[in-house]
């Protein structure tokens, strides 16, 4: 979102269907790691001058289903995998990464929804994390708006 040619905020939407949830949730990873660094960086180093830092979130949807719910196997050929991904499922290790996101201030906000195959379209969804449900994203977004609604230049 720019605004009068500021960088206000940003956001990143992604979803998750299977078969592969393996190796679509280390990509998804790689990718929400990846992209905050990089707007990070850019802004650490002025890319969006004169904006303020700008608020960043991501949201992803994931299909619930058994594939992304049952625990998964978890592969230590040379260092032991951290407690908390042993025998976790796929939701579990989005509800892990999110949450970590937002507590090392990668992302000011995340969101992370399930949905299934048969009720997805007629927009239901479950929220498994009290930390990154759709109305704390929308929440921060909007205090953000706020904030920035009250700055001088905003103003017109």
């Amino acid at each position: 979102m720019i605004v009068d040619g500021k960088l206000v905020a940003a956001m990143e939407f992604k979803s998750q269907i299977g078969p592969s949830f393996g190796n679509n949730f280390n990509n998804r990873t790689e990718e929400a790691i990846g992209s905050a660094s990089d707007l990070w960086a850019a802004y650490r180093e002025g890319a969006f001058k004169p904006s303020a830092r700008p608020w960043l979130g991501y949201l992803i949807m994931l299909e619930d289903c058994p594939a992304s719910t049952k625990p998964v196997r978890s592969w230590e050929p040379f260092f032991r995998v951290f407690p908390e991904f042993v025998e976790s499922s796929y939701k579990q290790r989005y509800e892990i990464l999110l949450t970590k996101l937002v507590r090392e201030r990668l992302y000011d906000a995340a969101c992370f929804i399930l949905s299934d195959s048969k009720t997805g379209p007629q927009g239901l969804y479950e929220e498994p994390s009290e930390e990154l449900t759709f109305q704390s994203f929308v929440t921060s977004l909007l205090g953000r708006a706020k904030a920035i609604e009250r700055e001088p230049e905003f103003r017109g």
